[in-house]
């Protein structure tokens, strides 16, 4: 038999997540409606999703346009390389998702981190090259193309997404199962055709395709950054390993994705008033 005390108790947690939820998602809308309430209003009549998605690619990108993919004349909020970075991220997130890991709370095997870290330094060898161009008499190894930032972008990025969605998983579970997020090189090798087709589908030069890949990046900057946040949060404020269900994660995840505007917005702003542009930086191309 059930105490009254406990089902009292029960429905006072449960009215009291409920408000908290509220909370977030009025808090999240009064930070995107202050977001674009200080962009160009010419420009959100012109296409309100995409000027946005420059917002959030502002705060984390050089958005230099030689640097970028274009959809008719018009850059994508990210660059080639972070276009890849954020693609890699939302799909290892998406996938990992469909494919029911939310409950895996380890690392990959060593010899996968090994392969992951190489993604990694291989970006940041092309990172290197490309940037010695901003100085003409510096040696260069190679011509830098945007493919290849967009390739070397998406392995650092399916790195990321292996990396932090465990470490978000263990953060918000309190019954991880102890797995290995992905286990062996096949399941890797999943998750590389993913990502080559979503690079295939970038160098379709295809309007429609890009802008959906446009949208794509946009969602794993924000997938990435409220993750971080999660983490951060909820061991900050000693509330980890919680959760059991799906609906008690809504509320500190609803929390982080409203900082997360709010932190993308905020430095886009800054930038916008230090240098006067959201596109990339005077004096580089």
């Amino acid at each position: 038999m059930i105490e009254p005390s406990t089902t009292i108790f029960s429905d006072v947690k449960q009215a009291t997540r409920r408000r908290a939820l509220a909370l977030g998602v009025v808090l999240l809308a009064v930070a995107v409606m202050g977001w674009y309430a200080v962009t160009d209003s010419s420009h959100l009549a012109h296409d309100l999703v995409l000027t946005g998605g420059d917002y959030v690619g502002a705060a984390l990108c050089h958005r230099i346009t030689a640097r970028s993919f274009v959809i008719n004349g018009r850059q994508l909020p990210l660059c080639a390389r972070c276009t890849g970075m954020y693609l890699g991220v939302a799909i290892t997130f998406v996938a990992l998702l469909l494919a029911r890991r939310e409950r895996r709370t380890d690392l990959p095997p060593l010899p996968i981190l090994l392969v992951l870290v190489g993604f990694i330094g291989a970006m940041g060898i092309d990172g290197v090259n490309s940037y010695t161009h901003f100085f003409p008499n510096f040696p260069h190894v190679y011509e830098p193309r945007n493919w290849l930032r967009l390739v070397t972008g998406m392995g650092t990025g399916l790195a990321m997404g292996l990396l932090v969605f465990p470490a978000l998983m263990q953060t918000l579970w309190r019954n991880g199962n102890g797995r290995s997020i992905i286990e062996n090189g096949r399941e890797l090798l999943a998750m590389l055709l993913l990502a080559g087709t979503a690079v295939l589908l970038v160098l379709s030069n295809q309007p429609t395709i890009l802008y959906v890949m446009a949208l794509v990046s946009v969602a794993g900057v924000l997938m990435i950054v409220t993750s971080l946040n999660a983490v951060l949060l909820l061991m900050l404020f000693k509330r980890d390993g919680r959760a059991v269900r799906w609906q008690e994660t809504a509320v500190p995840l609803l929390i982080s994705l409203t900082l997360a505007v709010l932190e993308l917005g905020s430095i886009a702003i800054l930038r916008l008033n230090f240098t006067g542009t959201i596109t990339g930086f005077p004096g580089l191309a």
